[in-house]
């Protein structure tokens, strides 16, 4: 199998070009490739294929071998891809996701993409449509439990579930690894759950990290980060356009309240490219 190791801001997928045939077993092979010991090495597996409904379809997998509905950072991936290979000359695109046909526009310089703006859509704000076990029509600074201590979450889907949570410490100390699996699979999120860990700088910027349901800590979380700063908003704690801060770089994002329309600037690498057995 032909790939391509790309990146946005360090959330590394292996991609592989399928517009002219489908590879057998993705969830499989994304869990072969995705080892870092044994493996390429990687938060996952996208595939680029054909679609009837847009420019193309974009088709991803966790580490874990599950399947996503939406990668922010990788349909940003997608779009530098396609057309640095020469599949499209458009710079104004649609890509097909599981949660549905997003709109990208392309800035070249010299013959390659290097950012890419992508309209992420409405943020789903119903407790029972992203899902979130709780009474209430949305989940906004709600009390949830973990390890003996109650957090605030505010819970938003962009395509898939987030819990949001913001904290007083310096994030870059805060104890991932052990808290970032007891909210993934919390019994408040019946389809587990992305948690964003966020401390707020000031109204323009905030500092987060990840827990990526299916796949640990990443370096950043496309849409994770729309999640953020649609929490932010919501909780009245920056404006509605700020820099999210991750370990792997910065992504600029806007909540248009008045369109109910979430816009994410961000850069797009390759970082490798080879064939590996499968």
């Amino acid at each position: 199998m032909n790939f391509t190791k790309m990146h946005g801001c360090g959330n590394d997928y292996v991609y592989v070009d399928c517009t002219k045939g489908m590879i057998e077993n993705p969830g499989e092979i994304s869990r072969k490739v995705s080892h870092r010991h044994f493996g390429i090495g990687s938060d996952g597996l996208i595939l680029i294929c054909s679609s009837d409904v847009a420019d193309f379809r974009m088709a991803m997998y966790n580490a874990d071998g599950s399947e996503g509905a939406m990668c922010g950072n990788g349909i940003r991936c997608v779009a530098k891809y396609v057309y640095d290979k020469g599949l499209t000359d458009k710079k104004n695109l649609s890509i097909e996701t599981k949660s549905g046909i997003k709109k990208l526009e392309l800035t070249v310089e010299d013959g390659k993409v290097s950012l890419v703006k992508v309209n992420m859509g409405a943020p789903i704000l119903k407790s029972k449509d992203i899902p979130v076990a709780v009474d209430t029509d949305k989940c906004i600074d709600a009390d949830i439990n973990v390890d003996g201590k109650v957090y605030k979450v505010t819970c938003v889907s962009m395509g898939n579930p987030h819990a949001v949570t913001f904290i007083d410490e310096d994030v870059n100390k805060f104890p991932l690894d052990k808290i970032g699996p007891k909210f993934e699979n919390h019994p408040m999120f019946p389809d587990r759950v992305n948690t964003e860990f966020v401390q707020v700088l000031n109204r323009h910027e905030v500092n987060m990290r990840v827990w990526e349901r299916g796949s640990g800590e990443t370096l950043a979380c496309g849409t994770g980060t729309c999640a953020t700063v649609v929490a932010c908003v919501l909780n009245g704690l920056t404006e509605d356009e700020i820099t999210v801060h991750l370990l792997g770089g910065d992504i600029l994002v806007k909540y248009d309240r008045y369109n109910d329309t979430v816009w994410m600037t961000g850069p797009a690498a390759i970082a490798f490219e080879g064939t590996i057995e499968i």
